[in-house]
């Protein structure tokens, strides 16, 4: 359980997270062709492996162009669902020219009857995140559990990979680590990619 303490700074930094993601948005119209750059040149997708991605939100960097790549390369690409409250994300088969429908918080998702992948990389969305591949995400702790429940599964051998994607402006100092935050493997921007160790 956070501390008051806590949950208000998270809320402060999301909101300062927020305004320097919309001026990243509004100065750099190209980020996602350059996303898809600095992914190839870092990130290897193993042969076949299935990708979760996301559709962006009003002001998040835009990876479907990247998708459509990793698509064209003949990997299964999955899109988020929220199943509910406190629950891990299911991930639905989608492909580009898919048409979506609008789910929960206004998330566009493959249709309930797309059927159902299990990513072995994760694109993760944030709000900012430090040097170390901690994420401020937008407060369900959706993809924290949706990380635990597939590094769990991944002892049985099966490893996941989870990359988060944002802006290069998005990132700060340091973020406070709560005892359910999972860190990420990978961030990527549209200027640099960075293995977080």
């Amino acid at each position: 359980m956070e501390t008051p303490e806590v949950t208000e700074w998270k809320q402060r930094e999301r909101r300062a997270a927020a305004e320097r993601r919309a001026a990243a948005f509004a100065a750099l119209p190209h980020a996602g062709q350059e996303l898809v750059h600095r992914f190839h040149e870092a990130v290897h997708l193993p042969r076949g492996a299935v990708v979760s991605g996301y559709w962006p939100l009003a002001g998040e960097l835009d990876i479907r162009p990247l998708l459509r790549q990793i698509h064209e390369q003949g990997h299964p690409i999955g899109l988020p669902v929220v199943k509910g409250k406190g629950q891990p994300l299911l991930f639905r088969h989608w492909a580009p020219g898919q048409e979506l429908v609008q789910g929960s918080f206004k998330v566009m998702t493959p249709p309930e009857g797309a059927p159902e992948v299990e990513p072995d990389v994760l694109l993760v969305p944030l709000l900012a995140f430090d040097r170390a591949g901690y994420r401020l995400g937008y407060g369900g702790g959706f993809y924290d559990r949706t990380l635990e429940k597939r590094r769990h599964e991944a002892h049985s051998g099966h490893p996941v990979l989870a990359v988060g994607v944002a802006f290069a402006a998005q990132e700060t100092e340091s973020l406070p680590k709560g005892p359910f935050d999972q860190r990420l493997d990978w961030i990527v921007t549209e200027a640099w990619a960075r293995k977080c160790v």
